[in-house]
């Protein structure tokens, strides 16, 4: 476990409202803060950072925790790489013990593990025997020198197992190279094969320069045309995008979103450096909140297939949930940036960006374009999609405007088309007040909770529970009267297998001797520190959490406990009766 006094050290540099100030606006309300949730879209703030014991938590997502735990969730890293980025920001150097992933590998050792890789893949581009066949295809593809340099393009040899050989040759295990996606082993020999073989290679990076993945392109028609790492200690996919680490320097004013790697390396190449992509997947809300750190508008350049098109309306909406303007580019003659550049030309690129799409605008055309409006129906029925469209807009101001456009496209009258969305919203509001009050109800009774899957099968005693907790984390002579006996207390008392693990946590950290919240980290993940926030709020609310209330709520926990496990038995009693019913 790591040293309290690290910990304590890290967050005591880190005031909690100046590190979320710099990712949120917050105002002054009462003696705390409040913002817009960065984790979800909302309209009205529910995010409250409280000065006083330096948390925070999200009354409408259930977000919450320390400093540590909201680096964890803005910045999409694991509990160490988070205490090493306050760490840096404070200036406090770690010690090495610590540098570990989740799998238990070193992480620095990850890295120049991947770092290894990247410049044996280079080494192979560019050994004229072995890397001819893919530098021939990287010059076709009007790639120069300079560039594949910048990006650290590579090759993998066609060979079983080249890379493999030479990694080892470096003194790294099977373990690793299997845990960082750089080989794998054969079911029938088990023997180790590399991962990528024959493939042009692109390293991802990140924004601090370390490789922490990569992707593969063939160089022929074959399939699958990309290949690209699994997630690895080092690395999540949904949780990095591909030029980042050049493009953060340049796209205050916009970015531009691709598809793939070639299309970003050729803008790049072309003076357009802040172009990201994903990494084989379409976009991820984890994705758009990095977007949005850097950048207030994006501009998306997928493909002009069929394809692309759905992928640019998916990501439109994905990246409207972050609060980010979405514009859209309209490629013609061309079926991706890469070839436009390669036919018109940077300059004429520049002039497409220019005559950017707004979403709106984007999707009115795309409407238009499915249906003949010379046609009575048909007109109908763009109508109908685009007041649906329009209705789903939060500002009225902007409804006013989208109205207009579409009065002057459909030849009807505002105020018709007003009187529709009108009605759409009517319904909408009452839709949302039945789904409200739905939720509250599954809330309360425990259903879909994904922290606590065990919350629903007796609500009672989950509550109880976690009235417990809430103490426990709170007050440290409670967490004292159960350590030294004055308070009888263990692991079985609770009901969850979440409740069980929390409190068997806790006590791990106070028998460590100094007890710290900012430890709990290293054993929850994001969401659970939400729910163990959650805890601690709902008792701090209350007036009285003395050793009288507390001892009560033990033996209520107790009480809830045994009535739910006896239930259990019960049930399980009546299930084996019916079940030999059935079979007699």
């Amino acid at each position: 476990m790591i040293d309290n006094q690290i910990i304590e050290e890290i967050k005591s540099r880190n005031d909690i409202v100046d590190v979320i100030s710099s990712y949120v606006g917050l105002k002054r309300a009462g003696s705390n803060m409040q913002g817009l949730c960065p984790f979800h879209s909302e309209k009205t703030p529910s995010f409250t950072v409280f000065t006083a014991t330096q948390g925070y938590y999200c009354f409408g997502c259930g977000a919450g925790g320390d400093v540590i735990n909201f680096v964890r969730q803005i910045e999409n890293l694991e509990y160490i790489p988070a205490l090493e980025f306050l760490a840096k920001r404070a200036g406090i150097t770690l010690p090495d013990n610590m540098r570990k992933t989740e799998g238990g590998f070193d992480r620095n050792r990850f890295l120049n593990m991947n770092r290894d890789a990247a410049r044996f893949f280079r080494e192979c581009l560019f050994d004229e025997n072995i890397g001819r066949e893919a530098m021939a295809y990287l010059r076709r593809r009007e790639l120069s020198v300079a560039t594949i340099k910048r990006f650290g393009i590579g090759y993998s040899p066609d060979g079983f197992s080249a890379l493999t050989k030479h990694m080892t040759n470096l003194g790294y295990t099977e373990e690793e190279l299997i845990a960082g996606f750089l080989c794998g082993r054969s079911r029938k020999t088990g023997t180790l094969f590399d991962y990528f073989r024959n493939r042009v290679m692109f390293p991802i990076i990140d924004v601090s320069g370390n490789v922490i993945a990569f992707g593969g392109r063939v160089m022929d028609d074959s399939q699958p045309k990309y290949l690209n790492s699994s997630d690895t200690p080092v690395f999540k996919k949904s949780r990095n995008l591909f030029a980042l680490n050049f493009a953060r320097t340049s796209c205050a004013d916009e970015l531009l979103l691709c598809e793939g790697y070639m299309d970003v390396i050729a803008l790049h190449a072309a003076g357009f450096s802040n172009s990201v992509a994903t990494l084989g997947t379409a976009i991820t809300p984890e994705q758009a909140r990095i977007m949005s750190r850097y950048t207030k508008k994006v501009l998306i350049s997928y493909d002009s297939d069929a394809a692309g098109q759905k992928a640019a309306n998916r990501a439109i909406g994905i990246l409207g949930e972050v609060g980010l303007d979405v514009r859209v580019l309209k490629i013609k003659d061309a079926k991706d940036p890469d070839e436009f550049i390669k036919k018109f030309g940077a300059e004429k690129f520049s002039e497409l960006l220019s005559g950017s799409q707004g979403k709106f605008k984007y999707n009115m055309d795309s409407v238009l374009a499915r249906h003949d409006i010379s046609v009575p129906d048909e007109k109908i029925k763009a109508c109908a999609e685009l007041t649906a469209m329009i209705a789903d807009i939060y500002s009225s101001a902007e409804r006013e405007v989208y109205i207009g456009a579409v009065s002057s496209k459909l030849d009807i009258p505002k105020e018709s088309i007003r009187s529709d969305i009108d009605r759409i919203l009517k319904k909408k509001k009452r839709e949302f007040k039945k789904q409200e009050s739905q939720k509250i109800v599954r809330q309360s009774a425990g259903f879909g909770d994904r922290v606590n899957p065990d919350y629903a099968k007796n609500v009672a005693a989950a509550k109880a529970e976690e009235s417990v907790l809430g103490m426990l984390v709170l007050y440290p002579e409670h967490r004292k009267a159960v350590a030294d006996g004055k308070v009888n207390l263990s692991e079985s008392d609770f009901f969850t297998e979440f409740g069980r693990r929390v409190f068997k946590v806790v006590f791990e950290i106070e028998r460590s001797g100094a007890y710290d919240s900012g430890l709990l980290g290293e054993y929850f993940n994001p969401e659970e520190q939400g729910r163990i926030m959650r805890m601690q709020l709902a008792r701090s609310q209350l007036s009285d959490n003395g050793s009288d209330v507390f001892a009560e709520s033990v033996l209520s926990l107790k009480r809830e406990t045994s009535a739910a496990v006896a239930d259990a038995s019960v049930d399980n009693i009546l299930d084996i009766i019916n079940d030999k019913r059935k079979n007699t």
